[in-house]
């Protein structure tokens, strides 16, 4: 692979391998499968992938392997509070897919309700060194297991008092007689890159590349509003709009009294809103997804 061509670790299998892709792919690059199952190599832009697994991605652009990667916020975070040579990568942009959240949870029947209530007992997790972490910023003093899989039979195990892991819908938990009492991580999908010793000749593809992954995160959280709206309660409808700056009016022909309004609407667009703009006045309201943004 060229020194001139950006190369981008990402997960080569699960929620970051397809999230990461398909941001790829919606911000314009087309790229060959041969039979190389590490590497694809893309067709209309100098970006080579390297497919690897999610906890070595951190290693590969700390050591100047690959330029930029694709990683979860846990993994990057756990990789840094367990050795400082990840001080120097960095988040460049969050991408808001694989979107996770690791928590600190315990036996429904037993005595830990509270953070306060880990002195003294022992957490089971998989991400010991961001437990510690999180512990350590409480002056709280707890022995952390690590464990590889499983995590949430620990205390049924009689292996640790408590868990510290990734939940999605607690079902596992619940499943296994837990609840959760406290965040310890909220996590996404992020881009990352090395601080300092980057490849100054894939900057430039950096940028664009940036970009463009910043114009279809946009979009896929904006919507595209247009409706019918009496001028006597045009003003009332306005402020409803979510996340809408300016909205655009305009007159229909042949009516006085009803104009029709176009907004880039910025927020999560929920029936709640269609509701109250119903309510407001507004007719034949229509939501359209955007494809791309770009400011």
């Amino acid at each position: 692979m060229s020194d001139t061509r950006l190369k981008l670790a990402v997960q080569k299998s699960g929620r970051l391998a397809e999230g990461g892709l398909k941001l790829l792919e919606r911000s314009g690059l087309r790229f060959a499968y041969g039979r190389d199952a590490l590497h694809r190599r893309a067709e209309n832009m100098p970006v080579d992938l390297m497919l690897v697994r999610d906890d070595d991605i951190p290693s590969f652009v700390a050591g100047g392997a690959c330029d930029y990667g694709i990683v979860g916020e846990n993994v990057l975070y756990e990789m840094q509070a367990r050795s400082r040579r990840y001080g120097e990568v960095e988040t460049v942009l969050k991408l808001g897919f694989a979107k996770c959240t690791l928590k600190l949870a315990a036996p429904k029947d037993g005595g830990i309700r509270s953070a306060g209530d880990l002195a003294g007992k022992s957490i089971a997790t998989s991400y010991p060194g961001l437990t510690k972490a999180w512990l350590a910023e409480r002056g709280i003093e707890a022995e952390v297991v690590e464990m590889r899989g499983s995590v949430e039979v620990a205390p049924r195990m009689k292996i640790a008092d408590a868990i510290c892991d990734l939940v999605s819908s607690g079902a596992t938990l619940e499943a296994n007689g837990l609840e959760a009492f406290e965040t310890v991580l909220e996590s996404e999908a992020v881009l990352i890159r090395r601080r300092n010793g980057r490849n100054g000749g894939v900057e430039a593809t950096a940028k664009l590349l940036i970009q463009r992954a910043e114009g279809v995160i946009a979009s896929a959280q904006t919507k595209y509003i247009l409706l019918n709206a009496p001028t006597d309660r045009l003003a009332e409808i306005k402020a409803i709009l979510p996340g809408s700056d300016a909205p655009t009016v305009a007159q229909i022909a042949g009516r006085d009294d009803v104009v029709a309004v176009h907004a880039v609407c910025r927020e999560q667009v929920f029936w709640e809103t269609l509701e109250r703009l119903k309510t407001a006045g507004a007719r034949a309201i229509l939501v359209l997804p955007i494809e791309k943004m770009m400011a």
